[in-house]
């Protein structure tokens, strides 16, 4: 398992160059801190959808993601960046943007499959700092 630290994590998405949006939405749980840093880099409001799909141990407890509480998008926004940690089907953030239908929708995930990828070489599991 490959161990990042907040200060990699950080530098990295202080030099991305991100697509402009209006609003950052990150997806509960893992999606959370990297939404609120992404969103603060930007200057840019940050809201959180909680999907669920994978338990604790990263395996799927679902047989497709799973919108828990109700959501509707924001009046007003046109463009949307859906913000996880990681995306290895695509399924969760694919379901995210079905929210967001009247909206351009670009993805950002730290490592995985997605429009926009921090750490598009690492391939191997990551321990993130703020799991613990």
């Amino acid at each position: 398992m490959r161990k990042l630290s907040f200060t990699a994590i950080i530098n990295k998405i202080n030099a991305f160059r991100f697509p402009a949006v209006d609003l950052v939405v990150g997806l509960e749980n893992g999606g959370m801190v990297p939404a609120a840093l992404v969103g603060y880099r930007l200057g840019k409001p940050v809201i959180f959808m909680s999907i669920n799909y994978r338990d604790p141990e990263n395996r799927p407890c679902h047989k497709k993601p799973v919108l828990l509480r109700p959501f509707r998008a924001p009046k007003g926004v046109k463009r949307v960046l859906i913000v996880d940690d990681v995306a290895v089907t695509g399924q969760t953030l694919a379901l995210a943007r079905k929210k967001f239908s009247s909206c351009h929708v670009s993805t950002f995930v730290l490592k995985g499959k997605a429009d926009h990828v921090l750490f598009p070489a690492i391939k191997a599991c990551v321990h993130w700092p703020w799991k613990g």
